[in-house]
């Protein structure tokens, strides 16, 4: 069974996750969805499938890619042609925010947790108020968990963006948020 390696998405590319030789499975201009097989990487004979990495469950257009060679770690594999695919749908969450109201960016990369344990309620919520000092996230990476807090003016939460467990990268948005006296 070949093992399932995730793309890395960065700057509008997709990128090798690690160095070996990448086959491209899919065409030129084809539309592709969070989780599809869109190539193969041959590591010291082991073949893993590359999928697309989580974007907000939206799917994106990739541009072309050489059927195959080689690649090293964060090399680009494909890129992502972002923008309206025809519905109002496809259109990319995050850019929207970015243009029009606050968000709230994560610091660095890691896997998002909303919550210090499965037991304990969640940091914040829609409609939660936060204010300086506040406890955001938890961001792992590498095993270790990195508290994220809240730095600036009182705002309320109007939207989370991102799904418990999700890997994000860094500057990704994690919550959109308005001034706390608006309504």
């Amino acid at each position: 069974m070949n093992a399932a390696l995730t793309a890395l998405l960065v700057d509008e590319e997709l990128r090798a996750p690690q160095p070996g030789w990448f086959r491209c499975t899919v065409a030129a201009d084809h539309l592709v969805a969070t989780g599809d097989v869109i190539g193969e990487l041959d590591v010291l004979g082991r073949i893993s499938t590359v999928i697309a990495p989580r974007v907000r469950g939206l799917a994106v257009l990739v541009a072309t890619g050489d059927t195959r060679r080689a690649v090293g770690y964060g090399d680009v594999l494909l890129r992502v042609v972002a923008g309206s695919l025809g519905s109002a749908e496809a259109a990319p969450i995050a850019e929207a925010h970015s243009t029009a109201g606050l968000v709230f960016r994560a610091p660095t990369s890691g896997r998002y947790y909303s919550r210090s344990s499965p037991d304990k309620p969640a940091f914040v919520a829609v409609g939660s108020e936060l204010a300086p000092g506040a406890t955001v996230c938890l961001l792992e990476v590498m095993k270790t968990f990195n508290r994220v807090t809240y730095a600036g003016a009182r705002v309320r939460v109007t939207e989370l963006l991102v799904a418990d467990g999700a890997d994000v990268n860094s500057g990704d948005p994690l919550l959109a948020l308005e001034a706390a006296g608006d309504s």
